[in-house]
Parts: structure tokens; sequence; C-alpha cells
């Protein structure tokens, strides 16, 4: 189902997903990465568990403790210089020799963290409001990644807005849309995020 796209709906979701968010645990975590991030050109193990458990609502962490402390900080400083877009976040990627605990949906959210003007973060509830794709169809690769970055990108320069406001909008819409609406609150992890 996907969502009609206009500054209207884009303001509304937003707007309703920071409503749900804000104050909680994942608020700040997400400040605080985006903070450290701005000085700080990569991640410390423990950096990164935070982040890996942001985004996946603590289920791949335990992933991350398998990943060596200079291999972390090795790997983001990599990532985070480099100027191909593949290499940046391909480099950051389990499956390709990258970080344990780490798919398109984590890296794009560190890329976020680091580059918050400059790319979104991945998600099968943005996807799905966009694109109508269904969760069970989606294949994380990099010319998926490319095409939703440009498109969320493009998104918010029509419209005069930060990526991150689009895609909040998107994931919100389906949160609602989709019947399967849950709350911080009802988990006791760090975040329902985008």
């Amino acid at each position: 189902m996907r969502m009609t796209i206009n500054i209207k709906n884009m303001q509304k979701y937003a707007a309703k997903y920071d409503e749900q968010h804000r104050g909680k645990d994942g608020e700040k975590t997400e400040k605080e990465m985006k903070t450290l991030l701005r000085n700080q050109r990569y991640l410390k193990k423990e950096e990164l568990k935070k982040i890996v458990g942001w985004k996946t609502r603590n289920r791949s962490v335990h992933y991350c403790e398998q990943n060596k402390s200079d291999k972390v900080i090795k790997i983001t400083k990599h990532s985070f210089s480099v100027v191909n877009e593949k290499d940046r976040i391909e480099s950051l990627l389990g499956q390709k020799g990258g970080l344990r605990g780490v798919g398109y949906p984590v890296a794009s959210t560190i890329l976020h963290f680091a580059f918050p003007k400059k790319y979104p973060i991945i998600d099968f509830r943005v996807l799905r409001s966009l694109w109508d794709m269904k969760k069970e169809d989606i294949r994380y690769d990099f010319r998926l990644w490319e095409r939703y970055f440009n498109k969320v990108r493009g998104i918010g320069k029509k419209y005069r807005l930060p990526i991150r406001t689009v895609e909040k909008a998107f994931w919100k819409y389906d949160e609602l849309k989709s019947g399967r609406s849950r709350t911080c609150r009802q988990q006791p992890r760090i975040m329902c995020s985008v």
C-alpha cells in the first residue's frame, strides 16, 4: 500500500512518528550517535552494538560480539573516508567481509548517523510505503539501496525536507496502514526504528 507523496502527508506522518518516539531511549540514542560521529569518524565496538541494537531492536547485537574491537574501528574508519558509494556501504557488510551483525539496514543506519544529511536509513516499512514491496520479497543489495537512497533524497529535495523526515513519514504510514502497530513502550528494547 503506497503512500500518496505530498508535503501534507510527509509532515503529518513524520509528526505522528515524532510524537510516538519523543523522549524515548531510541531518540536519545539517535542524537547521541549523531553527536559522537560528528567529530569521531569511526565506531568502537560498544558504539556499534548500540547502533545495531537501535536498528534491530536488539535482535542482532549478539553477532557484534564476534567482531574484534580493532576491526570495528578499522572498517568504520575506512567506510567513512572512502568516496565510492558502493565501497562505503559494502565495506560495512558482514556478508562482504565487513562487520558481523551488519546488513544493509544496519549499514545504512551507521552511514545515516555519520552523515545525517546525505544517507537515509533503509527499512522494509519505508520500502512498502514507497513501492508496495512485500517484506518477504525484499532482497537487500546495492542496486536496491542506491535506488532507495536516490528516491528518498529526491523526495526530500522536492519538498525541502530532511531525509530523516521523509523516512519517518513513510515508516509511520506503513505502521498505521499495515495494522501491525507497536509502540516502543511495548518493547523492553532500545527502539522501534526506521
